[in-house]
């Protein structure tokens, strides 16, 4: 797109597809890794393990282990597990736990004591903790007080009766992640300082650092490449937060890879809404997208790495259109305009389309109204009805209206509900910036897990 001397717009991208909540995604299975087939005296169980995401934030500190028998997908009888948890190559505890549903429950309290304590009851034949109702399994001292991976090693010990011991039936992992939360303090192309965060939903991050020449930011984490590992790993997912206001790094969309391996479109999106002051640029690498990584690195000859870097770049692509989903998710509205390039006492055409926000099909006769805000005051707003679900609006910024700007599509088909777009004017630059304002109405559709992985497998 060329430059004029009124300026351009650059779009500052939400992609659709990043259908899915920070707050709920795990470095391995969704908060659950579940180990398959294990085969105890001749019967296939699988072997599930839970952790919630973060320890700070849970309602519900628990370690959820589920042994299921894969024919009848009942709950196996009588297990006794020889469980050991491991954090960065340290053994926190091995023991044995006894549950006779196939549930195993353990209640876990992070303090700052030097020790892991188990509380329960211990049974006569192998020493297994097991719980009561009244009395549930619980340990406390210092465990989980820290992000990254975690690494359980589990044993079959006893099934179906509780003194059928079982020697030998093999050792199985299953890895999954506590969030870890790192601050990194950069500079600027102007040399000043710059918070950067990362959250990381995998394991701990380490060489972090901001380039204010390339405007790229690196950072690496630990990684282990065998297909042992990567079988039961259905996403990596990082987070990199910087201030909204970092006006160098901001980009109307960016651009990953990943050990110098360009990632795919779908694995770099871009949130503006989660948090008010920052914006969140997702990394989400996909079980197929990493075996991809892999088999590109394995053609350079060199042995495999024992880390993944990470490098984000700012981009220029502008993509229409932009799509906002309402509260409820029953509608979506897609958004573009013309000419791309707005100038000042021209007259701009928004064209939107009403959509059914679960199908993404156009909504005949869609009645709704459209308001321009600047400075929380109102300077155009406009009712109409989009016969064929789709419409537009015509509208001419003029000199002096510049700043924050949000696009609203209020009351759509007269149930009140709305949804907005934003631009920013920012005439010191001379240019237009624009950048999607998710709505407070997409929050339900940030909360579905289901949708999450249906999306970005899709795309």
């Amino acid at each position: 797109m060329s430059l004029s001397k009124f300026g351009i717009f650059i779009i500052f991208t939400i992609g659709a597809s990043l259908l899915f909540p920070a707050s709920n995604v795990y470095g391995h299975g969704l908060g659950i890794d579940t180990i398959h087939a294990v085969d105890v005296q001749g019967k296939k169980i699988s072997i599930s393990v839970e952790l919630p995401m973060s320890f700070e934030q849970a309602s519900e500190k628990q370690i959820t282990i589920t042994a299921t028998e894969d024919e009848t997908k009942e709950k196996a009888k009588n297990v006794t597990f020889l469980i050991g948890l491991f954090h960065e190559n340290k053994m926190i505890f091995r023991n044995y736990f006894f549950t006779s549903d196939g549930v195993l429950s353990i209640k876990v309290y992070p303090t700052q004591e030097n020790e892991i304590t188990i509380h329960g009851e211990q049974d006569s034949l192998l020493g297994a903790w097991h719980g009561t109702e009244s009395n549930p399994i619980m340990i406390s001292g210092p465990i989980f007080d820290s992000g990254g991976l975690y690494n359980f090693e589990i044993e079959v010990r006893t099934i179906d009766e509780p003194t059928n011991i079982i020697e030998n039936s093999g050792v199985y992992n299953a890895n999954i992640s506590i969030a870890d939360n790192a601050k990194f303090l950069q500079k600027d192309s102007e040399n000043q300082d710059v918070q950067f965060k990362i959250k990381s939903y995998f394991d701990n991050i380490s060489n972090f650092k901001y380039d204010p020449i390339t405007k790229q930011v690196t950072f690496e984490m630990p990684f282990d490449w065998s297909e042992k590992q990567m079988s039961h790993i259905p996403v990596v997912h990082e987070e990199v937060h910087f201030p909204k206001n970092f006006t160098e790094f901001l980009s109307p969309s960016y651009t990953g890879k990943v050990n110098g391996i360009d990632l795919f479109k779908a694995s770099v999106t871009i949130d503006d809404y989660t948090e008010d002051n920052e914006r969140i640029v997702h990394f989400v690498l996909l079980q197929d997208h990493l075996r991809f990584i892999k088999n590109q690195l394995k053609k350079s000859g060199e042995p495999l790495p024992d880390t993944i870097t990470f490098t984000l770049s700012r981009g220029e692509n502008i993509e229409f259109p932009l799509t906002s989903f309402t509260k409820s998710e029953d509608f979506q509205v897609s958004l573009s305009w013309d000419p791309i390039e707005i100038t000042p006492g021209q007259n701009t055409n928004f064209i939107f389309t009403i959509r059914d926000g679960k199908t993404g099909e156009p909504l005949r006769n869609s009645d709704y109204t459209f308001v321009i805000i600047q400075n929380g005051k109102e300077i155009h707003r406009a009712t109409g009805t989009a016969q064929v679900g789709g419409e537009f609006e015509q509208y001419g910024f003029t000199k002096d209206q510049t700043g924050p700007t949000i696009i609203r599509f209020e009351n759509i088909r007269n149930t009140g509900q709305q949804t907005d777009f934003g631009i920013v004017v920012a005439p010191e630059f001379g240019v237009i910036t624009t950048m999607i304002l998710f709505s407070t109405l997409l929050v339900v559709v940030l909360a579905s897990r289901n949708r999450f992985s249906k999306n970005l497998i899709s795309n």
